[in-house]
């Protein structure tokens, strides 16, 4: 490395990343961010997910914001903005909220099918770049139990299954902990 450059400290997500992925979030009025918290897909039984961040210690955070891609219920991905959303915890409660379609299966690299699963960003303060993980649906039992991703974590793949809400049809709960002894699993992609 040459002696005169010196590394520049790492950057976090700060307070500021609504300002630049979802303006109106930040209190900013814009005229149209095409930015939703819905995927805008057709094909598919409609679910509803929702949960919470919370940091290390347990404490919710209110200001987490995510966004999720996936396939539609034939397994299939599109261009353009389906398939795409992205959201921010509410200030006060900590919920966020997606509004989407069960994805189908996807085949893997060999060909195997893998389980309907949602692909997750977490963008917080204090994490210097985000976090990807995976929503399963923990009511997909026996497309879990065939799933490579799934069945190369040897602990904590439980984190990762959104579980059925027994009070609201087609609804899924699924929280997210950054840290600590329930750490959702993260991929180092």
């Amino acid at each position: 490395m040459n002696k005169r450059l010196k590394e520049t400290p790492s950057q976090t997500a700060g307070p500021y990343v609504h300002i630049g992925l979802l303006p109106a979030a930040a209190g900013i009025e814009v005229e149209h961010h095409g930015i939703s918290s819905r995927t805008n897909l057709e094909k598919g039984i409609p679910v509803i997910i929702t949960g919470v961040v919370r940091d290390g210690a347990g404490e919710i955070v209110t200001d987490a914001l995510l966004e999720i891609w996936q396939s539609d219920g034939d397994g299939k991905f599109h261009d353009g903005r389906k398939g795409f959303a992205r959201c921010h915890t509410d200030y006060d409660s900590g919920e966020f909220r997606f509004e989407t379609v069960k994805p189908g299966s996807v085949a893997w690299r060999d060909g195997s099918p893998q389980a309907p699963h949602i692909t997750l960003l977490v963008f917080a303060r204090g994490i210097n770049m985000h976090l990807h993980t995976r929503i399963y649906f923990a009511d997909e039992t026996e497309a879990n139990a065939c799933d490579p991703v799934l069945n190369a974590i040897p602990d904590g793949r439980e984190t990762l299954l959104a579980k059925p809400d027994a009070k609201s049809n087609n609804s899924y709960r699924f929280d997210v902990s950054l840290q600590g002894d329930a750490e959702t699993v993260f991929f180092d992609i």
